[in-house]
Order: structure tokens, then C-alpha cells, then sequence
């Protein structure tokens, strides 16, 4: 798992629209929100995914872009994007590469047998590259308010 103050591993993924979204191209210009989630079209993931897009306009005052990743393919993301009317960036980790530098990708036991996952969590970084929220196993419930709050504290 990934914690405060490490630099954020680095990484490009495919969009929605399956351009091309680098990590480093927002670095000395923006803050950076990840946040990953398990399933596009999951009642939860859905609201998490539309409570962050919904307050998109905020993120971007706070000099902030958002970025949510799964597992799903792009055109699933497309589908999804546009279903629901999402505005912000959903990157594909098809292969699961960055969920597992980021410590999202973890075990869990189901009915007695260990399966991979998902683990909802989100990643507030710096301009300068560095992680200064590692939110691991985070309810999607209020989640993108209080992650808007902690945005708006790293500029005071």
C-alpha cells in the first residue's frame, strides 16, 4: 500500500474515448484526485462515480482534475460515461497494472475461497507529484464531498 508523502507511481491509461491520459502531463499544474472503484454500472461504484462528477466544477476551482480507474474496458467506460452522464475522465486498468502499484488490487476472502478485488480507495497528489491522502477501503457515501474538503486544504 502507498503512503503519504511517496511519490505517486507513474502511469498512462486509456480514456473512455481511448485517447491516451498521462499522469505526468498534469504534474506542476494540478492537483490530482484517483479514485478507484471496482465495476462500472455497481449501484455504488455509480454513485460514487456521479457524486465526483457532480462536483466536478469544484475540483476544478481547487486547480484539481479527477480521474476514475477500474478494471473495465473502454468501451464499457464509454457506455457507462454516457448512461449516466458522467463528465470526468474514467481510465482503463484492463490489465491491472496500476491498481497493483497503488496497493488497490487486494485478496478477499468469499465463501471460503481468496479472490482479487478492487479495493475503493482514492489518491489525493500534489502538483509536485507527491501523495498527501492514500484513502484505502473508503465508503462511497459523502466520499467525493470529503474528498473536496481535503483538496481545498491543500490550498490554504
Amino acid at each position: 500500500m502507498l503512503k503519504v508523502g511517496e511519490r505517486a507511481p507513474a502511469f498512462a491509461l486509456p480514456d473512455a474515448d481511448m485517447e491516451t491520459v498521462d499522469l505526468a502531463a498534469y504534474l506542476g499544474k494540478k492537483h490530482i484526485v484517483l479514485f478507484f472503484y471496482p465495476k462500472d454500472g455497481t449501484p455504488c461504484c455509480t454513485k460514487e462515480a456521479t457524486d465526483f462528477s457532480d462536483h466536478e466544477g469544484d475540483f476544478e476551482r481547487q486547480d484539481c482534475v479527477l480521474f476514475g480507474i477500474s478494471r473495465d474496458d473502454c468501451l464499457k467506460h464509454a457506455e457507462f460515461r454516457d448512461k449516466e452522464g458522467i463528465g470526468l475522465e474514467l481510465l482503463s486498468d484492463a490489465e491491472g497494472t496500476v491498481c497493483k502499484q497503488y496497493g488497490v488490487w487486494q485478496a478477499k476472502e468469499v465463501d471460503g475461497h481468496k479472490r482479487y478485488a478492487i479495493v475503493r480507495s482514492t489518491f489525493i497528489i500534489d502538483r509536485t507529484g507527491v501523495i498527501r491522502h492514500a484513502l484505502y477501503n473508503v465508503n462511497y457515501k459523502g466520499h467525493a464531498l470529503e474528498v473536496l474538503r481535503l483538496v481545498k486544504e491543500l490550498n490554504s
